[in-house]
Parts: structure tokens; C-alpha cells; sequence
């Protein structure tokens, strides 16, 4: 079966992790809907239930929370090849904390709670994927809280930049600060400061 660009980025996803027959495949991308958001669209807001787990295969988004005076909170960027939600709003039904927005104009894979469901009855070794993509999430989520504990505003930028090559390029100087925990005027020097550094 010849399958759509988007159909094989997932499939690639997963059968890093676990081997799926051909007909494992076409069940799973049948319970799969697709979804669009513009720029500066909204994929899911605070308040809402989360009612899908995405998977990203064009564009790009940020999950962020707001303080009590309305600043972001970026806790992550989502490019192709990235999944995103709120996932303990999806499991517990309960509303999310985060929005997800589009700072590029996405195109997302998202599986709904009854198809997630319905997957793990049909095709069991989904659950092995989907334990070892939270295990990696978890991880990465606690890695980047104790770096957020022990490492200062420039060296988390430094980290940043080495580990996603990806999108540095592609998202605003302003988000990036949302994302750092600082202001974009100290996000600023502290750019101009690394970018002189590695040239000298």
C-alpha cells in the first residue's frame, strides 16, 4: 500500500520502537483524523478537555501555561516528527492547564480516547509504544526541571541550541525567553553574548 507523506512520518515514529504487519499499519491509520491549524491558531486552550493525543507532521507549536499576570510559560516546542497534548487531561477527562498554539501553519495526526482505546484491544503491542514514548516524555520533562534548578538562563540556552538545531531557527526571540524563564531583553544580551563567544 502506497501511503500518504504524513501516514508514513508516523509509521516511521513508531516502528522505531515496535515492528508492525501491514495490516497493523492501515488499522492504525485508519482511527487517525487529520487536523489543520493556522498560524497563531489555537490546536487546544486552558479549560478544554483535551480530547486527542497529536502527532506532528508539518509546521510548528508551543505548549504553554499562563501566571497570574498573564505571562507564558513555554514548557515545549513541537516540530514534524513530535508528538504533543496535554496527556493528563486526556487519560483523566479532566480540563487542561496548557494551550497549544501555531507559530507556523500545522497539519497534525490526532488519535481520540476512543480510538486509543480501541487500538490497545485490537493491536496490543501498541501499548509497548505508547509506555516507552510517556517514559521519554517523562524523562525529558524532569531533565529539564533539575537543568531549570542548576543550570544558569545562558547555559539552558547553550542546551537548547545543541539539542534542538531543529527549531531555534524557527521560533520567535520573545518565546524563546518564555521558554528560558526570562525576559526577551535579557533573552536578547544573553543571544548576543553566546553568538560573539562562538565566533571569537
Amino acid at each position: 500500500m502506497i501511503y500518504k507523506e504524513s501516514h508514513t512520518l508516523i509509521l516511521n515514529n513508531i516502528t522505531r520502537f515496535i515492528d508492525l504487519t501491514e495490516l497493523e499499519k492501515q488499522k492504525y491509520i485508519s482511527l487517525l483524523t487529520e487536523v489543520k491549524v493556522k498560524k497563531k491558531g489555537y490546536l487546544m486552550q486552558a479549560g478544554e478537555i483535551t480530547k486527542y493525543e497529536y502527532f506532528i507532521t508539518k509546521g510548528c507549536l508551543k505548549v504553554y501555561t499562563l501566571d497570574v499576570d498573564g505571562s507564558p510559560h513555554i514548557s515545549m516546542f513541537a516540530i514534524e516528527d513530535y508528538w504533543t497534548g496535554d496527556l493528563a487531561s486526556f487519560m483523566t477527562k479532566e480540563p487542561s492547564r496548557y494551550f497549544i498554539k501555531a507559530t507556523e501553519d500545522s497539519e497534525l495526526l490526532g488519535i481520540s480516547r476512543t480510538n486509543y482505546d480501541l487500538l490497545f484491544q485490537e493491536i496490543p503491542k501498541f501499548e509497548k509504544f505508547y509506555r516507552m514514548l510517556y517514559q521519554r516524555s517523562l524523562i525529558s520533562y524532569i531533565r529539564r526541571s533539575n537543568h531549570g534548578i542548576s543550570l544558569t538562563a545562558e547555559e539552558r540556552y547553550i542546551q537548547f541550541k545543541k539539542k534542538y538545531p531543529k527549531i531555534v531557527n524557527r521560533i520567535t526571540q520573545k518565546d524563546l525567553a518564555g521558554y528560558i524563564g526570562i525576559t526577551p531583553e535579557f533573552m536578547s544580551k544573553i543571544i548576543t553574548k553566546v553568538n560573539r563567544t562562538q565566533k571569537s
